[in-house]
């Protein structure tokens, strides 16, 4: 049996660690090209959910910000963020990263498993490369789909990231990823020093979260049709938001978007 209170503290301490480091990686995002891929995907995407709302009239909340970058490209785009996280520290980061666009977010402390929001309260929610990390991600999803309004969208993104610990052709794929990536001569964010990762200590966490052990995005679209959304996801979405260096490093592993909307 998971014991999710001692992850979660364990969760929060390693990417406390990490937060200074992690944002680093979110500063380069932000300076290359990665912004506009991105910020096109999501406009693409909350706009085209409500085609006859300004953006300013359309509150969306960021689960698992991290260093901000989701908060800040939806910021730039006009929309109403509230950006949340489990450690200050990364809000602190997030804080610094938004810049002139830190007056136009909310930021606040948030367990996404548990979140002290009222029903009801956005009308979008998004999140990036969380629900892998999270000792209860179907606890998770329903408070995300109960903080929607009725007809409001969730856009969550994602991969299976860790399931070469539990499955050898997984195995196979991601070792493959790391000898193409020297091959090319392209930096690899699986193994680099300076990305400030213990990979050890991640990879520990990673053994007791349970979406490590299952395919998805089959388990998300489960999950989240029990709970009354109606669901369609586009698994190749990183064609989309990934950079060549990514394409590579993680092409075992490609991004998933799942688009969920609350009836």
């Amino acid at each position: 049996m998971i014991d999710n209170a001692n992850i979660k503290t364990e969760n929060a301490a390693y990417w406390s660690r990490r937060s200074a480091g992690y944002s680093e990686v979110n500063r380069t995002e932000l300076s290359g090209i990665s912004l506009g891929l991105w910020k096109e995907t999501l406009r693409s995407a909350v706009s085209g959910h409500f085609p006859d709302r300004a953006p300013g009239t359309i509150e969306v909340l960021d689960i698992g910000t991290g260093p901000g970058f989701f908060a800040i490209v939806l910021a730039e785009l006009g929309y109403k963020v509230t950006a949340a996280d489990l450690t200050p520290e990364m809000l602190k980061q997030a804080r610094m990263n938004a810049g002139i666009f830190a007056e136009k977010i909310s930021f606040r402390i948030a367990d996404a498993e548990a979140l002290d929001i009222p029903d009801a309260s956005f009308d979008v929610v998004v999140s990036r490369n969380l629900t892998w990390n999270l000792p209860d991600p179907r606890c998770a999803y329903t408070e995300w789909r109960r903080v929607l309004r009725p007809g409001g969208l969730m856009l969550n993104f994602d991969s299976n990231w860790y399931n070469y610990l539990f499955d050898e052709d997984a195995r196979a794929g991601y070792e493959a990823d790391r000898a193409s990536s020297e091959a090319l001569g392209l930096g690899d964010q699986n193994v680099a020093e300076d990305w400030d990762v213990d990979f050890d200590i991640m990879e520990e966490i990673a053994r007791k979260m349970p979406l490590s052990r299952v395919k998805r995005p089959e388990w998300d679209i489960e999950v989240l049709t029990g709970l009354g959304m109606e669901v369609s996801v586009d698994e190749k979405i990183w064609e989309k938001v990934w950079t060549k260096q990514e394409q590579v490093n993680f092409a075992s592993t490609p991004m998933f978007m799942i688009h969920a909307v609350k009836r």
